[in-house]
């Protein structure tokens, strides 16, 4: 029969050392790990659907406001709403809110600046900086707030998000991501840092100038070296290999000369399966005008905009039920969902837009103009004191309450 072990005092020193050594080791990733400067905090109950509009109010006031620098239009296109919650973001922090009281349900913070926030999946994605660029990614539940799906990976310093209800799109200057619900990235475009495969890219050095996507389609505006005009580009959102871009079409656009004078080169107004919309500025004589071009980046025609127009950088067009609209600087320009042909005009709105009980919510000087979607008809006002703002306003609808982000402010309206 074997004698038992005894333990020894050389036994003993040593398991000492590797606890010591496991507290150490565990305390290092505390301090310098992400979790130490990340503090979320749950909803107790989520937060309930809210049940759409069944009319257009006849008068609205504000119900709230808060601040919001995080999803103003230089960094996401529209206020940020889950089918629950207003998403409100500033600072570090990610607050979602009762729509009608504007009472936070649930927060998520980190010792990290903002990058932007978008809405997608019905959840929140937020974006924060570190020393990788706009890098580190938080999925975050409408109803809950509780944490999805995480990703890191490189970045730009800033960067705007959209989201085409399939994929959400990361743009800088420099890089663009794609990623779908899972945060698992399905497309990688532009600069690439140490790329595993060199020459996997179909051009370098460029600046990415505007961008849109849609479930089969990702369309990019940029200007690259040796090239006199930006260059349109449309490729697949998830390739096989999703750091090797699988292009259908690319054409430098002639008309989409970088001026000094021009508050911007051109821009993507929309994108539908088959076709795109550009914004091609004011120059020699020519008045500004949209232009839409085909699977393969070939132009197919062209129609003016009313005298004046001045977008505001890279603003795209929205969702607006069967039409899309886009605030052209002075007034909204809708087009058909479906061919990007134009429908109407309405001059002197200050924003896109958002749909209610079917009808269109357009913001304007002194209130909101009520829009018959399928003829742009002014069919009533309704009156909104916004002070001493004059706009540009986005706009989101949730239930019966009309969310307006008026320069770095969310305010609700009710």
């Amino acid at each position: 029969m074997l004698a038992p072990e005894r333990r020894t005092r050389t036994d003993l020193v040593v398991a000492a050392v590797i606890a010591v050594v496991v507290v150490v080791a565990a305390s290092i990733a505390w301090f310098t790990g992400d979790a130490r400067g990340t503090t979320s905090i749950p909803a107790e109950e989520p937060l309930a659907q809210a049940e759409p509009a069944l009319a257009v109010p006849t008068a609205l006031t504000e119900l709230w406001r808060a601040p919001s620098a995080a999803t103003d239009s230089t960094r996401t296109p529209l206020p940020v709403v889950t089918g629950s919650t207003v998403v409100t973001a500033d600072g570090g922090s990610v607050l979602g809110r009762d729509p009608r009281s504007g009472e936070p349900s649930w927060s998520y913070s980190r010792d990290l600046p903002l990058c932007s926030v978008v809405s997608s999946w019905n959840t929140a994605v937020a974006v924060y900086r570190d020393d990788r660029g706009c890098s580190q990614v938080t999925e975050l539940d409408g109803p809950t707030g509780e944490r999805k799906a995480q990703r890191t990976s490189d970045a730009d310093d800033a960067v705007r998000l959209s989201s085409d209800g399939t994929y959400v799109t990361s743009r800088g200057d420099t890089r663009m991501e794609l990623w779908r619900s899972d945060m698992v990235r399905t497309l990688e475009y532009g600069r690439v840092d140490a790329p595993v495969n060199p020459g996997s890219q179909p051009r370098t050095g460029c600046t990415l100038l505007s961008s849109a996507s849609t479930n089969s389609r990702t369309a990019v505006l940029e200007q690259c070296p040796g090239e006199t005009a930006a260059r349109l580009s449309l490729m697949n959102p998830a390739p096989k290999d999703a750091g090797k871009p699988e292009e259908y079409g690319s054409t430098v656009v002639p008309e989409l000369v970088p001026r000094s004078d021009a508050p911007t080169a051109g821009q993507i107004i929309a994108i539908t399966g088959s076709v795109v919309a550009l914004y091609i500025p004011a120059e020699n004589g020519a008045p500004d005008r949209v232009g839409l071009y085909d699977d393969a980046a070939a132009k197919l025609s062209e129609f003016t905009l009313p005298t004046g127009s001045s977008p505001t950088p890279d603003l795209p067009a929205t969702k607006a039920g069967s039409a899309l609209t886009w605030f052209t600087g002075t007034g909204v320009q809708a087009f058909d969902s479906n061919n990007l042909s134009p429908l109407w005009t309405v001059p002197g709105a200050l924003g896109s837009g958002a749909v209610m009980a079917g009808r269109l919510l357009l913001p304007v000087p002194d209130g909101i103009s009520v829009v018959d979607l399928s003829t742009g008809v002014r069919v009533a006002d309704i009156p909104v004191d916004r002070g001493d703002y004059a706009g540009p306003i986005q706009m989101s609808v949730i239930g019966d309450v009309v969310v307006e982000q008026r320069g770095s402010d969310v305010v609700a309206l009710g």
